[in-house]
Parts: C-alpha cells; structure tokens; sequence
C-alpha cells in the first residue's frame, strides 16, 4: 500500500537528491569539454609545430660546392708550340718543318701536330729522328670534378701507358722538375723496322691541360743509335717549350 507523504514531511529530501543527480550527469558533461578544449589546443599547436617546421630552412641538405673554374680556356696551335729552331735541332732534314696536324673535331680541347725526317750522313749513314707533340684540355665540371682534377687522371694514365709500351725494354722512369705542376720522362728501347730505336717521353700537366712530348730515332745504313741521354735532354727542353706555349696561347697566365 502506497504511503503518502505527511503533510508536515520536509520537502528537502527530494531536493537534494535531484541536485546531486544534475549534479553527477553535468560532470561528463564537462570533461568532454575539457577535453575537447584540450584537444583543440593540442591540435592548434600540432598545427602550429608542423606549420613551423615546414617553413623552417632544412640544413640536413646542402649542395655540394661547384669545382675551381680551370685556369685555360683554349690550347695552342699544336704545329706551332714549338720554335722553328727547335724543330730544327731535334728533326734535322725534317720532311716539313711546319708539321703535320693531326686530325681534332675540337682543337681547343686536344690537338696534336709531328715531324719527321732522314738525316743522310753518306759513308757515315742516315740518322732519324720522330718528334711529336699532343695537347689536350679539360673543362670543370661539376658532375666529374675540376679542370686541374680531370687533367691530374690523364697525366697519371698517360705515365702508366708510356711505361708499358708494347715492345719496349730497358724502361726508365723519372720525375721531372720544371716542366709545367708535374712531369715524368720515360726512356726505352724499342725494335722496329730492324733496327733499335731510342724513346724519350715527356708526360706533363699544366693545371687542367696535358702535355705528351714523343721523341724518338734510330741510326740507318750502319749508323749508331742516337744517345739516349743526349735524346731525352732534348725532349725535356721541348716539353718546357710546349708546356710554356699553353700559357701564352691564354693570355701569359
């Protein structure tokens, strides 16, 4: 049987209870407020982070440093590197003493230019003499390295091809002051066409260009070979003069 309140019954009981009920549901309430406040802040300084990092430089990544400009811009006229006199001296009875160009699709990066002749002595037998002189020029580049880089590689696979001629015997190498950054002279013996000829070699490299000086020779007709020491003093007198023409060729530098 359902019981009534009494009349005089206070009326705060049910009250307090309905406020803690208000009470307890408004708490969820107020945490999912406070965390969406919360959440919402944390998104504003994501944002705010990643927005300031992509803006931000990145020094992770730097390029690399573009190679030295090379210091020759062009060669010299192979045929005309070396003097008149020279040419005299080392090809007596040279065939033509202006030389004979070799063929260059870019005469500014390589060239190359030769002399040769028979020197007929009578009773006393013919003396020859091989002279040649090549050139070649590198660019930097960024993507392979400097002009002084790029000719510091030819030089050194030039002096490994020199030493290693097919055929040759009594190979001797020898570094070289005074011609160019660096230079090495290769002698050897060599025999061909029946008879023993003389080889001195001069590889030198001037900054980014590459100097190959070939003088070679052989007595005819029972003639001696030519000395050898007398040979390679002289290529190593020509080099210098070739190696000094790629300077002149840009300006003296």
């Amino acid at each position: 049987m359902h019981r009534s309140r009494p009349a005089n019954a206070p009326a705060t009981a049910p009250r307090l209870r309905l406020a803690r009920v208000l009470a307890c549901a408004a708490v969820p309430v107020m945490l999912v407020a406070a965390g969406c406040s919360s959440d919402s802040g944390g998104d504003k300084k994501k944002e705010s982070g990643a927005s300031s990092s992509a803006s931000a430089p990145s020094g992770g990544t730097s390029s690399a440093p573009a190679p030295a400009p090379a210091k020759f811009a062009k060669l010299p006229d192979p045929c005309k590197a070396l003097s008149q006199k020279t040419i005299e001296n080392l090809v007596p009875k040279a065939k033509s003493k202006s030389g004979t160009a070799g063929k260059s699709s870019d005469v500014s990066s390589q060239g190359t230019c030769s002399w040769n002749g028979l020197d007929d002595k009578g009773v006393k037998g013919s003396q020859y003499r091989w002279l040649d002189v090549s050139f070649k020029r590198y660019p930097s580049d960024a993507a392979i390295g400097s002009g002084d880089q790029r000719a510091a590689k030819e030089y050194a696979r030039l002096v490994t091809t020199s030493k290693s001629a097919d055929g040759a015997k009594n190979v001797k190498t020898t570094a070289v002051s005074g011609i160019g950054d660096e230079a090495t002279a290769i002698g050897y013996d060599l025999n061909k066409t029946d008879e023993d000829f003389k080889y001195a070699v001069i590889v030198a490299r001037t900054a980014n260009a590459v100097v190959l000086l070939d003088y070679n020779g052989a007595g005819y007709q029972g003639a001696d070979a030519p000395d050898a020491g007398d040979l390679m003093k002289d290529a190593q007198a020509a080099a210098k003069e070739a190696v000094a023409s790629v300077a002149s060729a840009n300006g003296g530098q």
